[in-house]
Parts: C-alpha cells; sequence; structure tokens
C-alpha cells in the first residue's frame, strides 16, 4: 500500500509540474494581445461528433506459478476490443494555447473475435500450454474519457507560419467491460474431446490511468498540393499508467475473483486529416495506435473455498489499441483558427 501510494503521488507530481511547465511558456506572450475587447467564450468554442472503429485490438493479463517451477505464464487471458465507439469532443481555442475534452461509448454490443484463455500449469513440462479456450465476448457498456492541454511554440521557435508545433499534457481513462460468453476449451490430454462452455463464462472488467505528455504538430498540407483547408495533423505522447481489473469466473466452483493492481506506461500515435468543407464546418479522418504494458500484482480471492492469496511473479497487464476515427467538427468562429 505504501509504495502504491508513493507511486500514485510521484505520478500526480510529475503531471502537475508539467502541467505549470506549459502553462509557464504560454505565457511568455500576452495571451490576447491582439484583442482590446473581450470575445464571448463561445467564440472560442469547437464541438466535434466522433466514430472509432477499433481492430486488431485487445486487453490481456497473465501471472506466472509463484511455486517451483515458477513457470511464467502459468494462465494468459486476451480479450478482444474490436468494436464500433461514439462519442464528443469539446473544445476551447485561443491563440496560445487549447483546452479540450472527448468522451466515447461503446455502440457495439459484440467484440469482433475470440476471447482467448491459455494454461501452463503441467510442472513437469511447464512450457506445455495444457488447457486452451475461446469464447465469443460481449462487450458491456464501456467508456473513454480524455481531457487534456497544449500550447502553441512554433512561433517561438522561429517555425514558418505553416507549421504549429504543441507541447500538450492531459488524462486519459479507459474502462472496458466484457462477458464471455459460449465458449469451447480443449485439453493437451484430450484435444479430441472439447469441452463445450455454454452460457457465461467470465465477467471481466480492465481499467487504466494515463497521465501523458507529448506533442502534436500541425501542417497546412494544402499548401503543397494546391487544397485550401486541408490540414495534417499528428501527435505522439507517452504516459505513466495505472491499471486495475477484475475477473470473475463465473462457472468456478464457489465465488471466484482475480485481482490485478499493475504500473507501467504507454505510448500513443495518432494523425488525421481536417479538411474545411463548410464555412466553420470540418471533417476529420484518421488513425491511432495506443500499447499499454504494465506489471504489478495478482490476487486470487475464493471466499466459499477458503482461499485469498496474493502473488507477483510473472504479473503482466498489456494492451494494443488500433483504430480508425472520423469527426464532424463545427467551429463556432474562425478568428482563432
Amino acid at each position: 500500500m505504501v509504495d502504491h501510494l508513493r507511486k500514485h503521488t510521484t505520478s500526480i507530481a510529475v503531471f502537475v509540474l508539467s502541467c505549470l511547465l506549459i502553462a509557464a511558456s504560454g505565457i511568455t506572450q500576452p495571451l490576447f494581445a491582439a484583442e482590446e475587447m473581450p470575445i464571448p467564450l463561445t467564440n472560442h468554442l469547437s464541438m466535434a461528433l466522433k466514430t472509432k472503429r477499433f481492430f486488431s485490438s485487445h486487453t490481456s493479463y497473465e501471472f506466472g506459478n509463484p511455486f517451483p517451477p515458477y513457470q511464467a505464464p502459468l494462465s494468459r487471458l486476451e480479450f478482444p476490443l474490436n468494436s464500433l465507439w461514439g462519442g464528443a469532443e469539446v473544445r476551447a481555442n485561443f491563440s496560445r494555447f487549447s483546452l479540450g475534452v472527448e468522451a466515447f461509448r461503446n455502440l457495439s454490443g459484440e467484440a469482433d473475435g475470440m476471447m482467448r484463455d491459455s494454461d501452463w500449469d503441467d510442472e513437469n513440462m511447464p512450457n506445455l500450454r495444457t488447457i486452451y479456450s475461446e469464447s465469443k465476448c460481449r462487450m458491456e457498456a464501456s467508456h473513454m474519457v480524455i481531457a487534456d492541454m497544449d500550447v502553441q511554440v512554433a512561433d517561438l521557435l522561429g517555425a514558418p507560419q505553416w507549421f504549429r508545433l504543441r507541447p500538450v499534457i492531459g488524462f486519459r481513462w479507459q474502462d472496458f467491460n466484457l462477458v464471455t460468453h459460449d465458449g469451447v476449451q480443449t485439453a493437451i490430454d484430450d484435444p479430441d474431446a472439447p469441452l463445450l462452455l455454454p452460457g457465461d463464462g467470465v465477467r471481466f472488467s480492465q481499467t487504466y490511468w494515463q497521465y501523458f505528455i507529448g506533442l502534436r504538430s500541425d501542417i497546412d498540407a494544402g499548401r503543397f498540393i494546391d487544397v485550401s483547408g486541408l490540414n495534417l495533423l499528428m501527435q505522439l505522447d507517452w504516459a505513466y499508467v495505472e491499471a486495475k481489473n477484475v475477473d470473475h469466473h463465473l462457472l468456478k466452483t464457489g465465488r471466484r475473483f482475480t485481482y490485478e493492481d499493475s504500473y507501467g506506461q504507454s505510448w500513443h500515435a495518432a494523425f488525421r486529416l481536417k479538411k474545411a468543407i463548410y464555412e466553420s464546418l470540418s471533417l476529420n479522418i484518421g488513425a491511432e495506435y495506443l500499447r499499454i504494458d504494465t506489471a504489478g500484482s495478482h490476487r486470487l480471492i475464493n471466499a466459499p473455498m477458503d482461499i485469498d492469496f496474493s502473488l507477483s511473479t510473472g504479473v503482466k497487464v498489456w494492451s494494443e489499441q488500433a483504430s480508425i476515427f472520423l469527426s464532424l467538427e463545427y467551429r463556432f468562429s474562425e478568428v482563432f483558427r
């Protein structure tokens, strides 16, 4: 617990310090130097409706054997995230900086792909996968929220007007809730006699807290191909990550729960093309990739069986998320384009 509090406090301290540094860089020039009269806040706002499609995406965890021969992994579970999401973003755009919040919810009720559950429980052959199952995966109400702030610094660095560079900091929260169902399990000692697993099998939730810092760029791409109102925007960021999951094996005897608390990092990259299509209306299309890697502790609880123990051998929680997205954005004013 002390280590957890220390890590959490350190992450918050780093995040706050980053905010202060970026805010300080943002006030090296007056924020509204060109304004003599206040402008209504709505004139700085933009709103966007977004849809996102995940592909080749998953969230997974594994843990090892705390007893000889200490094989790792002992068990691995991989949950698909391939699904359709919808959301919205609100952003305040000023001459020197911008602030934004976006939120998403899953639109798909079923994730594409199968949940995969593997075990290596033969102590004499620790590298042999002894049990393997695949199950369909239902996605229950899941959410993502991202809040960030960026600061325009390209002009301070003497960059040309068609190029904008923005340090960015923010917070990314993801909460995935999945239920496996109607699976099939095979065992190495009897591969020709698969075991059917009808109904719900595992109820699983995974939450990631990501405190990120990175860079954004905005290039006036239209000037190079003679297309007005076309911009190429990119972002690369690194995050400190805290992760928690809960796994309820519904088909096990008793009430079997496992919990992972883990810490690590993530890398995120995104790009999009933005095209003005009518006055203050623009269309965005892009793609992004997020890789999360964490390690920590595993706890197994089954109260009716009088089981409660924790381990840290080979505990890993990770996720790969690839997606394409489309959004329609409306700016209430083009004063700060």
